[in-house]
């Protein structure tokens, strides 16, 4: 993968002869004014500090695809992130959370959007994403770059039938329901992660990382394979993982477990490790939610019973996130990480 362009405070190479993650300008206004906990200070490349400890609770071929309308490199631009989203409900009922979550996506105005699945609920069928999901979320459905969660595929219809026939050729640009493309010195790559089993996405997948010449990769699908929740740590993720870290991925967006959380940088044996990604963990996006069951290790924040949306900031080299509650307000802020 290309680098990007070195500056007065490029970190260290790392293994993948990318630079090892070091916190940049927002992270150090974040670190002075103390709202950073030790484990992100770590994370960050800061050493803790001794007097604040912090504890909170597809294609016929082997072929990458073509990233879509690849654009320029430079400049910071803004995504929002939410998995399991639309229940079976409407913006009438004043407890419809996926209409207040959709309410925070329009107010922040994103360059585009990530789903991690589970879009619709119960069973995915394109009525009920006609009836809810597109009500809120259909509002931004031509700069939605979506993936399936398994109650996409238990749709009586046929295994995804809803969700293929609702986001056509923006979930399937190429027949498949994996696909890449690019923005600024990103590289972004949805999985569906219901069909991890089936070596045709996995050998895209891997074709598809030796031909990017982004400086940064951000991966997303469903099922976590690190997660505190209800549902617990998914091994279906695992060798996925693995090719990602190999290829020195920097981030790992999930759902599934309905409730908000991000780890510090670790490998696919959830050691930590400053060459491995960092996972969020963002199944708030309007279901009901799960409660934490077992910290995981490398957990460095959980957040159950409030729903909202991920806001990410993306530049050539860094990235960066806020938990925006559905009453607009920021819930947790992470480090600012250095791409590798």
């Amino acid at each position: 993968m290309s680098l990007p362009l070195p500056d007065p405070f490029s970190p260290p190479r790392s293994r993948a002869g990318r630079p090892a993650r070091l916190g940049v300008v927002p992270t150090v206004v974040a670190l002075l004014a103390g709202l950073l906990t030790a484990a992100d200070r770590a994370d960050a490349g800061f050493s803790p500090s001794p007097s604040r400890s912090v504890t909170p609770t597809a294609l016929p071929s082997l072929s990458p695809s073509p990233s879509a309308s690849p654009s320029p490199r430079g400049g910071t631009f803004t995504v929002v992130a939410a998995g399991d989203i639309a229940a079976q409900c409407t913006a009438s009922s004043s407890s419809c959370a996926h209409a207040k979550t959709a309410e925070q996506v329009q107010a922040i105005n994103p360059e585009f959007v990530l789903t991690m699945g589970d879009n619709q609920y119960d069973r995915g069928t394109i009525n009920d994403y006609r009836k809810y999901y597109d009500t809120t979320w259909g509002k931004f459905k031509n700069k939605t770059r979506p993936t399936a969660g398994n109650h996409e595929s238990y749709d009586p219809a046929g295994f995804e039938a809803g969700y293929k026939s609702y986001f056509g050729a923006i979930a399937f640009p190429n027949g498949k329901s994996w696909y890449s493309f690019d923005q600024g010195n990103w590289h972004f790559i949805a999985l569906d992660s219901n069909l991890f089993d089936q070596t045709a996405q996995i050998d895209w997948l891997r074709a598809d990382l030796a031909a990017t010449t982004r400086g940064c990769v951000a991966a997303y699908w469903h099922h976590p394979l690190f997660s505190s929740g209800e549902h617990g740590d998914d091994p279906v993720s695992r060798p996925v993982w693995q090719i990602l870290y190999d290829a020195g991925a920097d981030l790992v967006l999930n759902g599934h477990d309905h409730h908000y959380e991000r780890f510090g940088p670790q490998n696919p044996s959830g050691k930590a490790d400053p060459n491995g990604p960092v996972e969020l963990l963002g199944g708030m996006g309007g279901a009901e939610s799960y409660k934490i069951k077992n910290v995981r290790p490398n957990s460095r924040f959980r957040l159950s019973g409030t729903n909202g949306v991920v806001k990410l900031t993306f530049t050539d080299s860094t990235f960066s996130w806020q938990l925006i509650g559905t009453d607009g307000k920021v819930k947790d802020t992470s480090p600012t990480y250095a791409c590798h």
